[in-house]
């Protein structure tokens, strides 16, 4: 199954759910849709084979007890397609008026493949277990995210949220 026959799959289900998304029964008030990109990433000890473009499409859900859960796609540090199911937790660092934030997630990677098999640990069959710390900024809908992969590198993200209200 290709990227865009997921994503066209996902969109498709969140669309049938109901017509109008505030008026769902699964969603409430304060949950969010947050959808984000790549923007820059750097490797601690780069090699000529590292790839700093990932191509990153994220998107994620999260209720308004701070639990979420997302789907990404990227390119891996070599190029190679690779996809990320998580699941997680986000805690806002008190006192910044909910400006900063902390997320830790955790879930499955798939992609790293052939001569870069093993350049992630327990990958088994093409899939490894992943855990992915970051440090982000909000402001309003704007989201922007220094994220950890290991101890190879890190990723500037930015995002967009569309927050559930009832107003």
């Amino acid at each position: 199954m290709t990227k865009r026959s997921i994503f066209l799959l996902l969109l498709g289900v969140l669309l049938t759910q109901n017509s109008t998304l505030s008026y769902a029964d699964w969603l409430e008030e304060g949950d969010m849709f947050y959808f984000q990109t790549s923007l820059y990433t750097i490797h601690f000890e780069p090699k000529d084979e590292h790839n700093n473009h990932q191509k990153l499409l994220n998107f994620e859900f999260q209720k308004n007890t701070n639990w979420l859960g997302g789907l990404a796609f990227f390119k891996n540090s070599f190029g190679q397609p690779s996809q990320y199911v998580y699941g997680g937790y986000s805690w806002t660092i008190p006192s910044t008026n909910q400006l900063l934030y902390t997320k830790v997630t955790a879930g499955l990677m798939h992609g790293y493949d052939g001569e870069y098999k093993d350049k992630i640990p327990l990958n088994d069959n093409g899939i490894a277990p992943a855990i992915v710390p970051s440090l982000g900024i909000k402001y309003k809908s704007v989201h922007s995210e220094l994220t950890l992969f290991g101890f190879a590198g890190m990723m500037l993200t930015l995002g967009y949220d569309f927050t559930i209200s009832n107003h």
